[in-house]
């Protein structure tokens, strides 16, 4: 009798031991997903505020998180609904795992459109630089001062380089040195044209050059390079869209296999080695893809 209790015993004080450490074991996991949540929601709306900055939007940065979850639960649910409405046979291997793969790529969609607009605001900068220089440059000929020359261009009206423009010219008009507002124009844009203008400007202004001359070899300088990378663009375009069907191809063939042969993909999704290749396939897929457009993309 004294065994049975004793044994009794040891079992409860086994499970509360037990117990303590599965209580314990959880709260440090949620209390680190929580800290590693907490950290990516700040570098993301971090990001985020300077994207919306580099356009020019005056949203608020944790709208875009709000939208990015909207999105990403839009997709997750509209891929549910597909497979409830086309599947002929239910089975929560490839229904989890697509949703999980639509759950992870819809999410950042939000933030890369805005990279997005970023870029097609700069390459338009870039383009009309050309032509604000040469403005530049015939105003300075008829007397002008370099400020007047950028009230010119300011007030042609053509975005985004006339929006620019003024905001150079307020801080300018705010008592701020034009060789400090042009630097500031530079960080904002991140334009590699705009960092050689205002360079060239900076220091004609501080040795006394004949900054018509300079401003004209600037856009003669700008308009070749605008050339060569049209030229280029044009070059590299049959490689970019084969490195995006290249890359779309094992998801639309492994779409397709779960109808043409849902029993073999089956397989795939209840083993572990039939989820590791699926893994693998798209890391290679990704590294493949990026790969072919990192030789495409050329620099000058």
């Amino acid at each position: 009798m004294n065994e049975i209790l004793d044994s009794i015993d040891i079992s409860i004080a086994a499970s509360f031991c037990a117990f303590i450490s599965v209580t314990l074991a959880t709260l440090v996991i949620v209390d680190f997903i929580s800290f590693a949540s907490n950290r990516y929601r700040e570098r993301y709306l971090k990001e985020a505020a300077v994207e919306l900055d580099d356009i020019l939007l005056q949203i608020p940065a944790n709208r875009i998180l709000d939208l990015s979850l909207a999105v990403s639960a839009l997709a997750t649910c509209t891929v549910l609904g597909l497979f409830a409405l086309l599947s002929n046979t239910w089975s929560w291997g490839p229904v989890s795992f697509w949703m999980a793969v639509t759950m992870i790529v819809s999410f950042p969609a939000p933030r890369m459109y805005l990279k997005f607009l970023g870029k097609q605001r700069l390459r338009k900068f870039n383009e009309q630089l050309e032509e604000a220089l040469t403005s530049m440059s015939s105003s300075l000929k008829a007397g002008f001062s370099i400020t007047q020359a950028i009230e010119a261009v300011a007030a042609e009206n053509k975005a985004p380089i006339s929006i620019e423009f003024r905001l150079l010219l307020q801080e300018i008009r705010l008592g701020v040195p034009l060789e400090k507002s042009l630097e500031n124009m530079c960080l904002r844009l991140g334009s590699d044209d705009l960092e050689l203008t205002a360079t060239a400007i900076i220091t004609a202004r501080q040795t006394g050059g004949e900054l018509t001359v300079i401003l004209d070899r600037l856009a003669s300088v700008i308009r070749e390079r605008t050339r060569i990378n049209n030229k280029l663009s044009a070059m590299t375009a049959q490689g970019k869209l084969q490195a995006t069907i290249i890359g779309l191809m094992p998801f639309l063939l492994l779409f397709a296999m779960n109808y043409i042969a849902a029993s073999t993909m089956k397989i795939f999704y209840n083993s572990i080695f039939g989820v590791l290749t699926i893994v693998a396939v798209v890391i290679l897929d990704i590294c493949g893809f990026l790969t072919i457009r990192k030789i495409t993309k050329i620099d000058i």
